[in-house]
């Protein structure tokens, strides 16, 4: 039968959206192990030729060799004077033996015989005669080659340390396109001019317009700026190169600056490109501030950054895109016109970006029909995308935990939940005077956020502990919120309030579970005084402290708010606080029937939901005895929620 055919060869990889790229040829010439396997063998085949020589002669004890020369039977013979082998036949036979060195002259049989003996001395060859001195001399020729080698591959690292880390996609490589970034349409818009600019810069130049140089990516983390950065580069069709911060700063000195020149110069060589620095904050860094002038190994980079982006030598062609989330430390040069004069804000996606992300994770996924992308969203106000990433990926976490084949709507309450409370600590053991004191803390809460219609909706409530605290409340809003008024500010602190004066009203005393709550009504009262100008005593006055960052500066600068303004503030604070203690006690012994229910249902159910509470709450207001029968008639499912938010 004919062969069969061979298969044809695989379809060469594509990695981007342009033509596929040639299959690569392949690797020719000799490995290098190669090298060592002949030389190897070649040894191996002269040591074996030399060294053993195939005999057919039969051993026999030096007295059977006497014993035959006296008897006759020995026709020739050979002595070997070096080692004292001697070689005879008899008849057609042919033996060897070992006899003493030298042989005696005077051995009378031997003499008396008339046998053809000769006395041999071979002479060693070549290989026999030098290799015991030429072993040694070539092993110490190979280890100072390798030294030698060694020596030179530790230099080239040496002089190879001012290259640039900055990783280079071709235009085959990023493959990624806006499409592929879901929302940010205002944030696409303000990037679609570079796109112009990278694919027809004759439009420009015919106005004489010039393109930014720079942008500045400017968001929260997870936001998504080096996929922007990324999707810029596919739309454009250039070259991408992406490096961060840190791969500037060595321990040695000029190396930073001596990897921007080198990053620039590589950039200039491919034409167009565009460079990526991400976490620009680390080497952008505002130059002669702390204590003792600054760093100034990052400050030679931040210099040689600063002449190559618009120094005398032009970088036509070449974008520069940087990411941070702390723009307020960067070098004001840095931020000047002509460098990144142009700041894109990436802030968290609104409620219709989430959808769109939401849409993008959940491909590829098996999901359940009761699952609907827009409830999820309005569930997850202030996530990031990688946050909603993270979210997605923890409900399907959730789903293979549980045995099932698809992701539910349960499976994303349970990842939200432990998204933003934590882990929940089942196993820990608590007393049941603990447990009550908990109960009626965390109904405080929900009682306080549930009255107050300025406060978000409350969602779950429960007294398993989860991550650090023993007990959560948690509320979510019905939309996304940009900024807070007064009532809303003075709502939140009554409801931080409600498990402290829960306690002193049912127990007469107070605990240490309220700590992180004075925190935050504390802080809230703080920036209510000194930040936002909700108080009247103070007035229209900003006295926020949140100055430089450096150490330096913060120390050069002399306070502006004198003692009495301080104290002023302080007795602001302390009012606005007392008086939504005031509040929350207020509401508590207003609505005390209904905080005994819901401390009940949390001691009987653990977990209860936000519609659960407003049930409660509505039921205490018939009456005490019909409350009390109302507590178990609808048990709570723990983990459900209604989804306000």
């Amino acid at each position: 039968m004919a062969n069969p055919p061979p298969p044809p060869p695989p379809p060469p990889k594509n990695h981007g959206d342009g033509p596929p790229s040639p299959p690569r040829p392949a690797a020719t010439g000799w490995p290098r192990y190669a090298v060592w396997i002949a030389l190897g063998s070649i040894i191996a085949i002269l040591l074996t030729t030399t060294l053993i020589t195939p005999s057919d002669a039969t051993d026999v004890a030096y007295s059977d060799f006497i014993s035959q020369v006296e008897s006759g039977d020995v026709l020739t013979g050979e002595y070997n004077n070096t080692n004292g082998e001697i070689t005879f036949t008899v008849g057609a036979e042919e033996f060897t033996t070992v006899g003493p060195i030298p042989l005696p002259d005077d051995d009378a049989a031997l003499i008396a015989s008339q046998v053809e003996f000769k006395y041999d001395t071979p002479t060693p060859n070549f290989l026999q005669q030098w290799l015991p001195l030429l072993l040694p001399i070539g092993l110490l020729i190979l280890f100072f080659w390798w030294m030698q080698r060694r020596a030179q591959g530790q230099m080239g690292n040496v002089m190879s340390i001012g290259r640039s880390k900055a990783k280079t996609y071709s235009t085959e490589r990023p493959g990624t396109m806006f499409d592929d970034v879901a929302g940010y349409d205002g944030v696409k818009q303000e990037i679609t001019e570079i796109v112009d600019f990278l694919k027809h810069p004759e439009r420009f130049a015919e106005i004489g317009a010039r393109v930014p140089k720079g942008v500045l990516l400017v968001g929260p983390p997870g936001t998504g700026k080096t996929l922007l950065a990324k999707a810029t580069a596919g739309e454009a069709g250039v070259p991408f190169m992406s490096v961060t911060g840190s791969d500037f700063m060595e321990m040695f000195v000029g190396v930073g600056a001596s990897r921007v020149r080198d990053l620039f110069e590589s950039a200039r060589k491919m034409g167009k490109a565009i460079i990526f620095i991400d976490e620009i904050d680390s080497i952008g860094r505002k130059r002669g501030a702390g204590l003792g002038g600054g760093h100034d190994e990052r400050e030679q980079t931040l210099n040689q950054m600063l002449s190559e982006i618009d120094g005398f030598e032009g970088s036509e062609g070449i974008v520069i895109i940087a990411a941070t989330n702390r723009p307020d430390i960067l070098d004001p040069a840095l931020l000047r016109a002509g460098r990144f004069d142009r700041q894109v804000v990436v802030p968290l996606p609104e409620l219709e970006d989430r959808v769109k992300i939401l849409g993008v994770h959940l491909k590829g996924k098996r999901t359940a029909d009761d699952i609907d992308i827009n409830v999820i969203a309005r569930g997850s106000p202030g996530m990031s995308g990688a946050d909603l990433a993270n979210l997605v990926n923890e409900a399907a976490l959730f789903a293979v935990r549980r045995g099932g084949d698809k992701i539910s709507a349960n499976d994303f309450d349970a990842a939200r939940d432990r998204a933003l409370l934590g882990i929940e600590r089942d196993s820990m053991v608590r007393s049941p005077a603990e447990l009550e004191r908990t109960a009626y803390h965390e109904a405080g809460h929900a009682l306080c956020a549930a009255v107050q219609p300025k406060n978000d909706p409350v969602h779950k409530v429960t007294i398993i502990p989860t991550g650090m605290a023993l007990g959560v409340t948690m509320t979510l809003p019905e939309g996304d919120r940009h900024s807070l008024d007064k009532e809303e500010a003075e709502a939140r602190m009554v409801m931080a309030m409600g498990g402290r004066v829960a306690e002193a009203l049912v127990f007469g005393e107070f605990s240490s579970g309220a700590a992180n709550d004075l925190q935050q009504a504390t802080s809230m009262a703080r920036r209510m005084v000194t930040e936002w100008g909700m108080s009247d005593a103070v007035g229209p006055m900003s006295l926020s402290e949140n100055g430089p960052v450096f150490l330096g500066e913060d120390m050069m600068q002399s306070r502006t708010t004198s003692p009495a303004t301080q104290e002023l503030v302080d007795e602001e604070v302390r009012r606005i606080l007392i008086e939504s203690e005031d509040h929350c006690r207020d509401l508590l012994v207003e609505y005390r029937n209904g905080l005994d229910l819901i401390a009940r249902a949390l001691l009987e159910h653990e977990t209860i939901t936000g519609s659960e509470v407003d049930r409660l709450i509505d039921v205490s207001r018939t009456g005490p005895a019909d409350a009390a029968e109302s507590v178990g008639a609808q048990p709570a499912e723990v983990g459900s929620g209604d989804d306000n938010g």
